[in-house]
């Protein structure tokens, strides 16, 4: 049977590449980009006008999805970098004038050691070289390192449906070398040191490795205590180890533990971010990409939740990230009620 011509194939190929979008994407909006993406400088979007004719402005800067320093999986294009991002919308905070707050707003179980604390000294940085206050306000999970970034703030207000705490610090390991041996695999790697291999799935941890990885959740976990105990000073020392041994909890339990200053809602934050800028008018405005759309003070720019609500098809190449979810081997600064 003769090929068909090159034209067939494409005059077929965005089709096929419209046909898969609209699988995965279900009902959601969905972005075509021909040949390279666009260069997409972040753009405000007033999302609710005070009643009052004003010219200030409270900024909503949203960090959600797991914490890492590196792009997001996105199964058509590329996705956003959440460390990367909240230095641009932090950026765009401070160089607006009209801006005299912003709003945290996070729902995150945590994410890595490092990526958590670059975000935690990036609004700290931000809260000094400008005067302007920030408040967190957490939605339905700011646990681990989502609380950890939530201690830059000035004040912490939490839904009372909120899941917060998880205060400490997980390294996961798994040894698949009893397994291997029942079915008559051996391995044998040659390191350079009898500690190269530590937390390899095909050795066993040893009582040294194990003291050595212990030693550094130790060092990571002091520090998490350290930021809480800068953060919440009105906590009595005394229950303080009880408050981070990883327990989580709702929002009315933070609030009673000294967790978070309040309990309320976005409005909540925004009427404390005000009387923190000593002002008592203001829009709400959201930073997003061209791309992204924001209709109301609720939404969060689709490349800031992590989700591939706007999928994006590149026609030129589709890039196929990592497995959704893989985090890779790290120290995590993290809440999943799914490890073991």
């Amino acid at each position: 049977m003769p090929h068909p011509p090159k034209s067939t194939y494409s005059r077929c190929l965005p089709l096929l590449a419209a046909a898969l979008s609209l699988l995965l994407a279900g009902c959601g909006p969905i972005t075509f980009t021909i040949g390279g993406a666009p260069e997409e400088k972040l753009q405000p979007t007033i999302v609710e006008k005070d009643v009052a004719a004003t010219r200030n402005r409270v900024a909503i800067i949203d960090v959600s999805g797991l914490i890492h320093n590196g792009e997001r999986f996105r199964l058509l294009g590329r996705g956003e970098n959440p460390v990367s991002l909240l230095h641009e919308q932090l950026q765009a905070a401070r160089q607006d004038s009209r801006v005299k707050a912003v709003i945290l707003r996070i729902n995150s179980p945590g994410g890595t050691v490092t990526a958590s604390d670059a975000m935690y000294r990036q609004i700290q940085r931000f809260r000094q070289r400008t005067g302007k206050p920030v408040v967190a306000c957490l939605l339905d999970v700011a646990a681990s390192g989502g609380y950890y970034v939530a201690c830059s703030a000035d004040q912490i207000v939490a839904y009372p449906t909120t899941i917060t705490g998880s205060i400490g610090v997980i390294v996961q390991t798994i040894s698949l070398k009893p397994a291997l041996g029942r079915i008559g695999v051996e391995t044998d790697a040659i390191t350079s040191g009898p500690n190269k291999d530590a937390g390899s799935p095909l050795s066993k941890l040893t009582p040294a490795q194990r003291a050595m990885l212990q030693k550094l959740v130790d060092d990571f976990y002091s520090r998490f205590v350290d930021v809480v105990r800068q953060a919440r000073p009105a906590i009595a020392p005394e229950r303080l180890p009880q408050l981070t041994d990883g327990r989580v909890m709702g929002g009315q339990e933070a609030l009673a533990a000294g967790l978070v200053d309040q309990v309320g809602d976005l409005y909540t934050a925004l009427d404390l971010a005000k009387q923190k800028a000593a002002i008592s008018n203001a829009d709400l405005v959201i930073y997003h990409r061209p791309s992204d759309y924001v209709g109301s003070p609720y939404a969060q720019a689709p490349s800031a939740s992590g989700q591939d609500t706007a999928l994006q098809v590149n026609l030129a190449q589709i890039n196929l990230g990592p497995a959704l979810g893989n985090m890779g081997t790290g120290f995590y600064y993290l809440w999943d009620p799914t490890l073991p």
